[in-house]
């Protein structure tokens, strides 16, 4: 992974910073994107502290030219992007009749129209030098049903048919996908007033084990590709 280009979107907090730790101690040019640039600042300044290089770019997800400028500004400034972690999502888990129109759109617009204009604008770039790695987080909830979870599983279950479409779409084009299926990730996510659940997060996975796990599907051999990931807590085990 030495001085590859990886491109985290959603790098101020959890799974993405996390992930920002351990790419930069691979050697990897570190890319933190997000909307809070005051943590993703905190996040790249404690990467480079310990010899890392990460550097920090501000997006906004569902904007067009946002999302432009920032695949442009990295691929000029450090060169082609080798790896998009597309670490960045909200969450409204609870019940149907409970949930907020406007919470409901402005999750979808962030988790269904932003994976969708992050990928299409970075994609663009892999294609045409043919080669890159994308890693996709639709969660168990992309994979199993969960109570209360409607309105989440289904922008997580549309990440997952928009990805295996790309397996598709790009078979052989040098440009590969990872789905990672996990339970549940100790992050800030469960704190927000839009997740109505009781949760144990001392029985979660932690976000350093799933950075370790995005680190391995990103640095398979170049002829192969990890395709999907399913981890669990031991007390969520699914079979």
């Amino acid at each position: 992974m030495e001085d590859k280009v990886v491109l985290i979107v959603g790098g101020s907090g959890g799974i993405g910073s996390a992930c920002g730790r351990v790419f930069a101690k691979a050697g990897a040019k570190v890319v933190l994107a997000a909307r809070n640039q005051q943590k993703v600042e905190e996040v790249a300044k404690e990467i480079n502290d310990e010899g890392g290089e990460a550097f920090v770019i501000n997006v906004e997800v569902t904007d067009l030219a946002s999302v432009s400028k920032m695949a442009r500004e990295v691929t000029e400034d450090l060169g082609s992007i080798d790896v998009l972690v597309n670490a960045f999502g909200t969450a409204v888990i609870q019940p149907l009749l409970d949930i907020n129109p406007e919470d409901a759109k402005e999750m979808l617009d962030v988790n269904v129209y932003g994976t969708f204009l992050v990928t299409q604008t970075v994609v663009r770039y892999m294609a045409t030098k043919k080669k890159g790695r994308v890693i996709m987080f639709p969660g168990s909830v992309g994979k199993y049903s969960m109570k209360n979870s409607s309105l989440y599983s289904a922008s997580k279950f549309a990440i997952t048919g928009f990805t295996k479409s790309l397996v598709k779409e790009y078979k052989r084009s040098g440009v590969k996908f990872t789905l990672m299926y996990l339970g549940g990730v100790d992050t800030p996510m469960w704190d927000s007033e839009t997740v109505d659940m009781r949760v144990q997060k001392d029985k979660m996975l932690s976000a350093e084990e799933v950075a370790k796990s995005t680190y391995y599907a990103a640095n398979q051999p170049e002829g192969s590709v990890l395709n999907e990931i399913t981890i669990q807590p031991e007390s969520h085990q699914m079979v």
